[in-house]
C-alpha cells in the first residue's frame, strides 16, 4: 500500500485545489495533492480536439474508466437522474480540473449577492459579506491574471486595479453596442483570466476562437499554472489517485483519506489537516460514500446537508441573423456582456439574469457555420451561388446566452445511486434536479429581453432554444453557514462536524448569484490558504 504524507492533504487539482497547494507550498508547508485524473499533454489534447466529429467541452479529453466523468453530449453517461428536469453542467477529472475547458470569465458576486434572504426574501444569505470577500477578489485577479476594464466595477466596488487591460472588444460587440445605445442595456467588457498581453510566462490571446474547449497556447489561465507553482516549492501531486474513502478517528477528526490507482492497488494519505477541493458533485460522493460507525449518514453529514441544494445558472439560449454583417467565429468566444440586469427589484419575484454576447456565432445553437453552408448546400444552392449565400448567412450569426440565478432547493441534490459503481466500488452520482419556478421565470424573461435586443440589430430568423441549457456552473451541495444544523462548512470552510477538514469550491456557496463561479472560488480558496497558513505556522 502507497502510503502519503503531508501537512495538508488536498483532494482535487482544480483551481481551489490549485491555489490552496500554492499558497501553503510558498509558505513552506507540506502539501499533498491526490487527483483522479492524469496530466494533459496540450498538442495531444488539440489533435483530438481537431479530429473530433463532435466538439464538445469533453473532446479533447477523454473519459477513461478509472477517471470517468460526464459528458455534455450524453447525460446518461456517468450521472445517473432522477429528474424532473436533467441536469447539464459537466465538469473534468485530469490534473488541472474544469479549468481546462472553461471560458474564462471573471465576475465577482455582487454585494446584494450575499443577502439574497434579507433583501428579496428568497434562499439564504451568505454568513460573510461582500466586503470580507473584496480583498481576496483582488487577490485572486492578480492570481489568475484577470483582463478587465479597472474604470467599470459592474456593480462590485473595487479596491484595486486589474492587473491586465481588458481584451479589446469584438467587432461583434461593438454592433451591439452601438444598437443598444440608449436602451437601458448596457454592453461592458467581460473581466476574463486571459492574457491581453504577456504575463506570467504565458503569451497574449491569438483568437483561436477555441477557449472552450481549449486555449492551444495557455493564454487563459487554467489551474496547472499554479500546479506547476507548487511543485517547483515541493509540493507533491499524486495523479491518477482517486480517492475513495475519508476516515475518521475516535475524537471525531479526519485521520486518513483512502485512495486507489487504475491497477486498483490501495493508498492512504494522512495529513494534518485536509481539504476537499474535489467539485461539488465529486466532493458530496465522496463524503456520503465515507460511512462508517462513527458516520453513519457520511463524513461532515450530521446536518443531512451534504449533497442537498445542487444548482447551476440555467441558460436561455438565443440566436439570429443581425441586420448587418457582424464577423462572428473569431476572437475569444465572448468578450463583452450585458450586466446591469443582475439585481433588481424584480428578484423579488423571479430570477435576474446576466447576458455573454457570444463572439462564436451559432456554433452553440445549431453547431455553427458548416451546419449553415450543409443546409444552404441541401437547398439546391451550388458553387458561386453557395459561396456568397454561406458568407452572408455566416457573417451575421448573431448568439445571446442569459445565465439565470436558480434558488437553492434541499430537493436538488446528489446522493450515492444504488446499483451502479465506478472501477473502485464507489457508488455513482444519482442527481435529483428541477429548475423551479423561479428559474423558470427568469428564462422567460430572457426570451423577451433577447427579442429586444434582436430588434434593435435588424435581426432575423430568431431562435430561442426551446429547451434551458447548463452553463457548467456546479454551485452548492455543501453549503456554508453559521449554524451547524442547516450548514456543512462554518464561515472559514471549516466542516462544522471535524475541526480538521475543510471544502473549498462552489460546493460551498449558499446562493448562485448570476456570476459565473470560478473568480469566487478563487476568493474563498485564498482565503482558506491563509487562515490555513496562519494556523500551522502560528505566523499571522
Amino acid at each position: 500500500m502507497k502510503a502519503v504524507a503531508a501537512d495538508v492533504v488536498i483532494v482535487g487539482s482544480g483551481v481551489a485545489g490549485a491555489l490552496v497547494a500554492e499558497r501553503l507550498a510558498r509558505a513552506g508547508i507540506g502539501v499533498a495533492v491526490l487527483e483522479a485524473g492524469s496530466r494533459t499533454d496540450r498538442a495531444q489534447a488539440l489533435a483530438r480536439y481537431f479530429d473530433a466529429p463532435v466538439k464538445t467541452p469533453e473532446s479533447p479529453y477523454p473519459a477513461t474508466p478509472e477517471a470517468d466523468f460526464p459528458l455534455s453530449a450524453d447525460g446518461g453517461h456517468w450521472y445517473r437522474q432522477s429528474g424532473p428536469d436533467r441536469f447539464k453542467s459537466t465538469y473534468l477529472k485530469a490534473v488541472g480540473g474544469t479549468t481546462w475547458h472553461w471560458l474564462g470569465t471573471c465576475l465577482r458576486f455582487l454585494p446584494n449577492d450575499f443577502r439574497l434572504n434579507s433583501l428579496y426574501g428568497h434562499g439564504v444569505d451568505w454568513p460573510i459579506g461582500y466586503d470580507e470577500l473584496e480583498p481576496f477578489y483582488l487577490v485572486a485577479e492578480r492570481a489568475l491574471g484577470v483582463a478587465g476594464d479597472s474604470s467599470e466595477d459592474l456593480g462590485s466596488p473595487r479596491s484595486g486595479r486589474f492587473p491586465l487591460p481588458a481584451i479589446e472588444p469584438s467587432h461583434l460587440d461593438r454592433v451591439f453596442e452601438r444598437a443598444l445605445e440608449g436602451s437601458g442595456l448596457e454592453v461592458r467588457a467581460t473581466p476574463q483570466a486571459r492574457n491581453s498581453t504577456v504575463h506570467d510566462g504565458r503569451p497574449a490571446c491569438c483568437g483561436s476562437a477555441s477557449c472552450i474547449p481549449l486555449c492551444p497556447v495557455q493564454a487563459k489561465y487554467d489551474a496547472t499554472v499554479h500546479l506547476r507553482k507548487a511543485e517547483r516549492l515541493g509540493a507533491a501531486v499524486q495523479e491518477r489517485a482517486t480517492a475513495t474513502k475519508v476516515e475518521t478517528d475516535a475524537n471525531g477528526r479526519i485521520a486518513a483519506i483512502r485512495f486507489r490507482h487504475p491497477d486498483l492497488s490501495e493508498g492512504i494519505a494522512q495529513g494534518r489537516c485536509y481539504v476537499m477541493a474535489a467539485h461539488a458533485i465529486e466532493t458530496p460522493r465522496l463524503l456520503l460514500h465515507s460511512r462508517s460507525e462513527r458516520t453513519p449518514a457520511g463524513v461532515a453529514n450530521r446536518s443531512d446537508q451534504v449533497g442537498r441544494n445542487l444548482m447551476d445558472h440555467p441558460i436561455q439560449l438565443s440566436w439570429a441573423l443581425a441586420g448587418e454583417p457582424v464577423w462572428p467565429y473569431r476572437g475569444p468566444l465572448s468578450t463583452s456582456g450585458i450586466e446591469n440586469l443582475r439585481d433588481d427589484a424584480v428578484r423579488s419575484a423571479r430570477a435576474c439574469l446576466r447576458i455573454q454576447i457570444g463572439n462564436g456565432g451559432w456554433t452553440w445553437g445549431t453547431g455553427g457555420a458548416l451546419t449553415s453552408a450543409r443546409a444552404l448546400a441541401a437547398s439546391g444552392l451550388r458553387g458561386e451561388a453557395l459561396r456568397n449565400a454561406v458568407v452572408d448567412q455566416a457573417s451575421r450569426h448573431v448568439e445571446l446566452a442569459s445565465l439565470t440565478e436558480q434558488l437553492p432547493q434541499a430537493g436538488n441534490r446528489v446522493v450515492l445511486d444504488a446499483q451502479d459503481k465506478d472501477l473502485y466500488g464507489v457508488p455513482l452520482p444519482r442527481l435529483h434536479y428541477a429548475v423551479g419556478d423561479y428559474a423558470g421565470d427568469g428564462l422567460a424573461a430572457a426570451q423577451g429581453i433577447h427579442d429586444r435586443i434582436f430588434a434593435k440589430l435588424g435581426a432575423t430568423e430568431v431562435h430561442h432554444h426551446p429547451e434551458f441549457q447548463g452553463a457548467g456552473h456546479i454551485i452548492g451541495t455543501c453549503r456554508m453557514g453559521d449554524d451547524p444544523a442547516h450548514s456543512v462548512v462554518d464561515p472559514t470552510l471549516r466542516c462544522h462536524d471535524h475541526d480538521n477538514l475543510h471544502i473549498v469550491g462552489s460546493a460551498v456557496f449558499p446562493t448562485s448569484g448570476t456570476a459565473n463561479p470560478t473568480l469566487t472560488i478563487a476568493a474563498l480558496a485564498l482565503r482558506l490558504a491563509e487562515t490555513l497558513r496562519a494556523a500551522l505556522t502560528g505566523r499571522k
